[in-house]
């Protein structure tokens, strides 16, 4: 199994642990929240929706810059070689502010959100068969939060950010 095959299955097995646990909630409880600054489980849904949504864009937008011989970003690669958990830990702080591209903004019913979500793993696959070829490290998609990471890392954020919101729904105390 090639890394970006690993990659993706990482990812892949994140999104059915997040669709499989979040999925057993009641409307009622997706809409809950203990207080105004915490999000329900629908919040974290789509937040997570629009999230992967703009980093597959992203993704595809840095390969095909780097194609064309215009990066999307250049400069040092201050996380070179650093797995995530690593990088999120040295430039997050405790609660960050999600940045409004990102931010839950329709709510609605979980189940639409649980599909739209479900939906992203079919451009991520096809967005890896268009990476197969290429050198990961050499293609970088900054984060807004974290900079300079390449599709590595990037991919390493898709899985570890689903676990994250996955774990705060949990933490919910619903199920």
């Amino acid at each position: 199994m090639s890394q970006l095959d690993q990659l993706l299955a990482e990812v892949a097995s994140a999104r059915v642990r997040y669709l499989s646990e979040v999925g057993k909630l009641t409307e009622a409880q997706a809409h809950w929240k203990p207080s105004p600054d915490v999000w329900s489980a629908v919040d974290n849904t789509e937040h997570l929706y629009w999230a992967e949504h703009g980093a597959i864009w992203g993704i595809w937008r840095a390969l095909l810059a780097k194609q064309m011989g215009q990066p999307v970003w250049e400069g040092e690669l201050i996380h070179r070689g650093l797995p995530i958990e690593t990088i999120i830990e040295r430039t997050w702080r405790t609660k960050e502010q999600v940045p409004p591209i990102a931010a839950p903004r329709m709510g609605g019913p979980l189940i639409f959100w649980l599909s739209a979500f479900a939906s992203l793993q079919q451009p991520l696959s096809d967005l890896c068969i268009a990476l197969a070829n290429e050198d990961l490290e050499t293609i970088i998609h900054p984060h807004a939060l974290s900079g300079p990471l390449d599709i590595r890392q990037r991919f390493e954020f898709l899985r570890f950010h689903i676990d994250r919101h996955r774990n705060q729904v949990m933490a919910l105390g619903l199920g």
